[in-house]
């Protein structure tokens, strides 16, 4: 009876053996098989890259089994799940990938997480679902990955400048007064109708008052021409003529108004052809476009004048209304308006800002650098020319560089509103976008801003932003910025990136907090914990920062470290 039972319970274990060896369902599986790249996490274009390689072991994945492999990154105060991966067994008829009973395999997985702060202690699981025939079953989910670098996240918008819409003011104006006396045909005396001429009498005005006025000098030349009709030599004599007859004519009638003192200089071209080229062009004669493919086909003046005088219909109309207007003395009067000095600037803005245009109001606020000051001139600006926008940009700025950004995004607004789409103002309101991570609404804003001098360094932000971190570092050049040191350090460039912090004007916490981040990257605990300790005096939330940035992982049990971070 006992042998029978003995037989009895050895083909029970025999048929639960041989079932257990024929079941679909998955063992757990080990984080010991999964590789993940980069380790710890880290923020790369205001998102989470991550590369996991899992390797399925020989006999572990059942021919009939499938499996849903599910990445989850959970944080204080939430979670979030990547794409799921799709896998079967040799002997289930699916579009998963297929994995080898006898062989196993390695697969690889890609994904990535939009990042949030709190992202910055966390843990990476795989979640793992099977599947046998019509049942579903989960498997314990695996731990890969601790934590995410959040360096970039450093760089911020709050450290470019905001671009400041700049005055036009001149020191001195320089102004070109011009007029011309006519001659006739190859003669070289100056008539007196052409000088009661209204347009010589008013140049004669512009002259004597520019002499007289205490902030102006004046001086005049004289360029006399003759027309391209008549052959070199006459011409050279003729126009050297009216020249001389010009120039004493001038001096005869400065004497005659008292205008003392007026250097004149004279020359004189014998056949004026860039005149006649630009009298042709500006014409609507018959062919005018045959005369100009002459003078550009022939160089020699005699060649030219024979060319042109063998289309007998256009050298009609040429001599008629072209060549008279070439035979010609211009005067040039040359005034320069000497402004206010910087002194007397300063001391209008303050008394009496009314006597000040535009231009030498907001160039008395480029004088100081007293903020307050500053704010003042520029809502007296307001107040005077309200319809500048540069005013209302320069106010944004201030508050901008006082970290003010709610106001300063008040004033960029008012500012475009007084002036759609103004260059500084869409560069500064980029970077407010850029802040509140809005990339694509910076961009566009970016590329309204044209040339304006500070957008070098806002786009360079933008491709830190983007991860683009080479590009980055060459956009910024010699920058030498918090956010310029950001972008050498993720891509690697220590040595420049403590030379671009030690260069900084006005460090910050950030500063030293990078500072300290170069240490840890490059052994130097005496750097960090220094670094960090100026960070934390100037900062008190870099702190709480340090303490959980995996950037220190290493230096997180040093009782100096402990010290600063408690």
């Amino acid at each position: 009876m006992r042998t029978k039972n003995l037989i009895r319970v050895g083909v029970v274990s025999i048929a639960a053996l041989s079932l257990a060896s024929c079941s679909s369902k998955l063992r757990p599986y080990s984080a010991d098989l999964v590789k993940v790249e980069p380790k710890p996490l880290e923020l790369v274009g205001g998102k989470v890259p991550v590369t996991v390689n899992a390797t399925f072991p020989s006999k572990w994945f059942k021919k009939k089994a499938e499996l849903t492999v599910t990445p989850v990154l959970q944080y204080q105060g939430g979670e979030v799940s990547g794409p799921s991966f799709q896998y079967q067994g040799e002997k289930v008829l699916g579009n998963a990938r297929t994995i080898s009973f006898a062989d196993g395999g390695v697969t690889k997985m890609d994904f990535s997480f939009d990042y949030k702060p709190a992202m910055q202690q966390s843990e990476l699981y795989l979640e793992l679902k099977g599947r046998s025939g019509n049942k579903t079953y989960s498997l314990p989910k695996v731990k890969v990955a601790n934590g995410v670098i959040s360096t970039e996240g450093l760089a911020s918008a709050k450290d470019a400048s905001a671009a400041i819409a700049p005055d036009a003011f001149q020191r001195i104006i320089k102004e070109a007064h011009n007029a011309n006396i006519l001659f006739l045909i190859q003669q070289a005396e100056i008539r007196s109708k052409e000088l009661g001429k209204t347009e010589i009498k008013d140049w004669n005005k512009i002259v004597k008052n520019a002499n007289d006025a205490k902030n102006q000098n004046v001086s005049v030349e004289v360029q006399a021409y003759a027309s391209p009709d008549g052959g070199l030599e006459l011409n050279e004599k003729l126009s050297e003529r009216r020249e001389k007859n010009t120039t004493s004519t001038l001096k005869n009638q400065f004497a005659k108004n008292k205008i003392k003192g007026v250097d004149v200089t004279a020359n004189y071209t014998a056949q004026d052809w860039e005149g006649f080229k630009e009298l042709v062009e500006k014409s609507n004669i018959q062919d005018k476009d045959l005369v100009l493919r002459v003078l550009q086909m022939y160089p020699d003046p005699e060649t030219r004048e024979k060319e042109i005088k063998n289309i007998s219909v256009v050298f009609k109309q040429l001599a008629e209304e072209i060549l008279p207007q070439l035979r010609r003395s211009r005067l040039t009067a040359n005034v320069e308006i000497i402004g206010k000095s910087d002194e007397e600037i300063q001391k209008l803005s303050k008394n009496n800002p009314k006597a000040l245009n535009v231009e030498e109001l907001l160039y008395s606020a480029t004088l100081t650098n007293d903020q307050g000051e500053q704010e003042r001139i520029y809502k007296e600006a307001i107040k005077l020319f309200p319809k500048d926008y540069r005013a209302y940009n320069n106010l944004g700025m201030l508050s901008y560089a006082n970290q003010e950004y709610q106001a300063a995004n008040q004033w960029f607004n008012r500012a475009n509103d007084v002036k759609p789409g103004n260059p500084e103002t869409s560069m500064n309101l980029g970077l407010i976008a850029l802040e509140e991570g809005n990339k694509d609404k910076a961009m566009q804003l970016f590329g309204a801003a044209g040339e304006v001098p500070e957008l070098k360094e806002a786009r360079a932000l933008l491709l830190l932003n983007q991860g683009k971190y080479q590009e980055a570092v060459e956009l910024f050049g010699d920058t030498k910025s918090n956010n310029a040191a950001v972008a050498q350090i993720l891509n690697r460039d220590y040595n420049k990136a403590i030379a671009t912090l030690n260069a900084i004007a006005r460090p910050n916490a950030t500063t030293s907090y990078l500072k300290a981040i170069i240490g840890a990257r490059t052994n130097d605990a005496t750097q960090v914990i220094n670094n960090l300790r100026t960070a934390v005096q100037l900062d008190r939330s870099m702190a709480k920062k340090a303490a959980k940035d995996l950037e220190f992982a290493k230096y997180m049990a040093d009782e100096a470290f402990k010290l600063i971070v408690r």
